[in-house]
């Protein structure tokens, strides 16, 4: 098994040359703007009546074809995703962009080791809250009478270098005539939600945003899919909470129950994409999955008990054996979401636990959960992979924003009473994905801002 590790910072120089006070007005009179809006919000809701981890270092894994475009590399063709706690030798890409000035150079540096700054330089976040249609009445906490609006005011930052602001134009410009696909869990689905309506802000005509599948088939087949026209390239979203498939077996009674193939992976419609974000992770903790009774399916056998962590890693065996078998490495670009945090007090999300009343994002590192033990797992399964994966290792970014979930402003119809389920998962949007994204966006142009076609 290789054990190189390749670490690329982003150095990005900003021409400041709009006046500090011009920024301010711009940023007060957004705030202002989002004051009106939401008291318009929750007048009309009541004319309704309606009412982890510790500093891991970046997981790359560029084949060398993939960086084709940097001026030089001093890593091999199989370079791990890997961590500190692995006896890894370091190696540096320093790299010149060569048809634009907005990355300047680009030296070693771990991007997902960081922490959440306040940011009123910045007069918007990448969308206005309720304005993209696209964005989930779950994750939609402004539309839901959310007021206060410092979740959106911070940035994330790392320790070691800067990373370039995500640029929506650049970034369509990139997926021109290109197709990429989030396949995951919900998580993913917010990470979705934020990409399109991020590139959406960027359309000089929004109009030119259209929908290849309707919602209804979202619902009935987990299959949405956006075109961009001007750009003719499409993003789509692929529900697949497990990446295997579900399953359904009857016993001798005829009775049907639920089961998981932890050796078949769930769809493959989408191998031929240029770029694939899979996730998972969320589904692996709920109840069913915790006790693996009569659950787990491998072939006509079903487990009369398998431990999650051991059917985790088939699950993951299986994934990663269907991307190096299907995947063509020279085409699409692979890339994998880590486990988003939840930030639940006094019990999970179905016992009471809540995150109501958080503005803050935890600010002492050493009170952060500890790093997730199916991350652990899949870093294991990445670097046996002959396929290069690009590990978005979130977990940590995430760990901090106990502010940003949609706790109790959930979607209107859904009453606001004691005890209700509160959302500690999720992302209010706009909000902590939009930044997965800025850094979905910096991988690209490390990797190549022109993708291969």
């Amino acid at each position: 098994m290789a054990s190189f590790k390749t670490m690329i910072s982003i150095s990005t120089h900003f021409s400041r040359t709009t006046p500090c006070l011009l920024w301010r007005s711009r940023t007060h009179i957004f705030y202002i703007f989002l004051l009106l809006l939401s008291l318009f919000f929750l007048s009309t809701s009541f004319n309704q009546r309606s009412p982890l981890a510790l500093a891991l270092a970046t997981r790359l894994r560029f084949a060398a074809n993939y960086l084709a475009s940097f001026t030089s590399i001093s890593s091999s063709n199989t370079c791990i995703v890997s961590d500190v706690r692995a006896n890894c030798t370091l190696s540096s890409v320093t790299a010149v962009e060569r048809t634009n000035n907005v990355i300047k150079d680009l030296s070693s540096c771990d991007i997902f080791n960081g922490n959440w700054v306040l940011d009123d330089s910045s007069s918007t976040p990448a969308y206005i809250p309720g304005s993209c249609p696209y964005v989930d009445d779950s994750f939609n906490c402004f539309k839901n009478g959310r007021v206060d609006f410092s979740y959106v005011r911070y940035r994330w930052k790392p320790f070691d270098c800067q990373i370039p602001r995500f640029n929506g134009r650049k970034m369509l410009e990139m997926l021109r005539g290109k197709r990429l696909v989030f396949v995951g869990d919900s998580l993913n689905r917010n990470m979705w939600e934020s990409l399109v309506c991020s590139l959406r802000e960027s359309l000089r005509d929004k109009r030119r945003l259209f929908e290849v599948s309707s919602r209804n088939e979202f619902r009935t087949q987990g299959f949405f899919s956006l075109r961009f026209a001007d750009y003719q390239c499409t993003i789509d979203f692929i529900k697949s909470p497990f990446l295997v498939q579900e399953w359904k077996i009857s016993d001798n009674s005829e009775i049907s129950r639920e089961t998981l193939r932890l050796d078949m992976i769930q769809g493959s419609k989408y191998s031929d994409a240029d770029i694939i974000v899979f996730n998972t992770g969320h589904w692996w903790t709920h109840q069913k999955t915790g006790k693996g009774k009569n659950y787990f399916q491998e072939g006509s056998h079903v487990y009369d008990r398998l431990e999650v962590k051991e059917a985790f890693t088939k699950a993951m065996k299986t994934w990663a054996q269907w991307v190096d078998s299907n995947i063509d490495r020279k085409h699409t670009r692979v890339f994998f979401a880590g486990y988003s945090s939840s930030h639940f007090r006094k019990g999970q999300w179905d016992t009471g636990g809540n995150c109501h009343g958080e503005t803050e994002p935890i600010s002492n590192e050493t009170s952060l959960a500890a790093y997730p033990w199916m991350m652990s797992i899949l870093e294991s399964v990445i670097s046996e992979m002959k396929t290069p994966v690009f590990y978005l290792n979130i977990t940590k970014m995430t760990a901090y924003r106990k502010d940003g979930h949609p706790s109790i402003y959930r979607p209107l119809e859904i009453p606001r009473t004691p005890g209700m389920f509160q959302d500690c998962s999720h992302w209010c949007l706009p909000g902590v994905p939009d930044f997965w994204n800025e850094l979905l966006y910096a991988a690209l142009l490390i990797s190549g801002h022109e993708l291969q076609k």
